[in-house]
């Protein structure tokens, strides 16, 4: 074998890997990305794979083999984390791992908490500049909306499931509500709402005024029966909540005897049936507290003030525990139900 073929095969192999570490280092640091900045998604639990098939689907990267070569041997595979990065115009791929493995979500925690309704949802998300008010209130009552996400009512009030969500800044309210409703609907899959004689729509209008009777938990299945007693004998509900509910948009946090005549789609106290849908977004246990209430008597409750509330069964009674605890000030002088978070 003459000298030039041995020179060929020792040189052919180094003369390759130098071409490939040419070929690396120019995807890594010559080539740049040239299209629009763009918020690119990992998803959770997202494999690098699919990780790296998609940003070649987006033109965000040159080459899926050089990119998953790069990763590895930097050992950079298993670095990627949920979240959603802002991809700059001219970054070379260096940088554009650097934004993905070590840059700052763009997704921001919110959370909702249980019982509020879509007008506080709004005003959470619009000061969190999530989405603005008035877009959000706007597609929640929207009735074409509602029914497209299976929902037989005219607004998504009561299936916002109460969460923490990571949401990214000016999403649109679309994504927030769809978003919100699926989250309730993976909630409540395995719940049996055959249990009443109500549909499912009336067992959460009723979880919904649960929900704002009572500040404590122990209480729901007692109240929840108390309006299916009263609903059994064909009793007005009678429950400040829904009254307030329908004139939540002009309330002042009075509530006055005229607002207790004003007839409404949600005032109990002038229909003798449940409101025409929720008054806000129950958790779970209030959900639960309606298929599941205390069996008993009682036909009304009234507050101690504390969060917590007397219960009787004759009107009689009621009318003492009212002149006890709404009508004597020193019952009422320094109690709230917000000492029941420090029991």
């Amino acid at each position: 074998m003459n000298k030039k073929i041995l020179a060929f095969f020792f040189l052919a192999p180094i003369f390759a890997i130098f071409l490939s570490a040419i070929q690396i280092y120019y995807f890594a640091f010559v080539w740049r990305y040239n299209g629009p900045q763009i918020n690119f998604e990992i998803k959770s639990g997202e494999g690098f794979a699919s990780i790296n098939s998609r940003l070649k689907e987006e033109k965000l990267i040159s080459s899926s083999r050089l990119f998953y070569r790069y990763c590895q041997f930097n050992n950079l595979i298993t670095q990627f984390k949920a979240g959603i990065f802002e991809i700059n115009p001219n970054q070379n791929l260096s940088e554009l791992v650097h934004s993905l493995i070590n840059g700052k979500s763009l997704q921001k925690s919110i959370t909702i908490p249980e019982g509020k309704n879509i007008y506080e949802i709004a005003k959470i998300l619009e000061v969190n500049e999530i989405v603005k008010s008035d877009e959000f209130l706007a597609l929640a009552k929207d009735p074409k909306f509602t029914n497209e996400l299976g929902i037989e009512n005219n607004r998504v009030e009561g299936y916002l499931y109460p969460e923490t969500y990571q949401f990214t800044k000016n999403v649109p309210a679309k994504k927030v509500i769809e978003a919100m409703v699926s989250l309730f609907n993976k909630k409540i899959a395995k719940i049996e709402f055959q249990k009443q004689n109500l549909s499912k729509e009336e067992i959460i209008t009723l979880a919904s005024i649960v929900e704002k009777e009572t500040g404590a938990k122990r209480e729901r299945p007692i109240i929840a029966g108390v309006f299916l007693n009263r609903i059994n004998k064909k009793m007005r509900l009678q429950s400040d909540p829904t009254t307030i509910y329908g004139i939540y948009e002009k309330f002042n946090g009075n509530l006055k005897k005229s607002d207790l005549l004003e007839p409404t789609p949600y005032n109990t106290y002038a229909i003798s049936s449940l409101p025409i849908g929720p008054i806000c977004n129950p958790g779970i246990d209030s959900i639960k507290a309606v298929l599941n209430p205390t069996q008993h008597n009682f036909l009304y409750f009234v507050s101690q003030n504390d969060g917590t509330h007397i219960f009787s069964e004759k009107y009689s009674d009621h009318a003492k525990a009212v002149d006890t605890f709404q009508k004597n000030n020193k019952n009422r002088i320094g109690k709230s139900w917000r000492n029941l978070k420090q029991k």
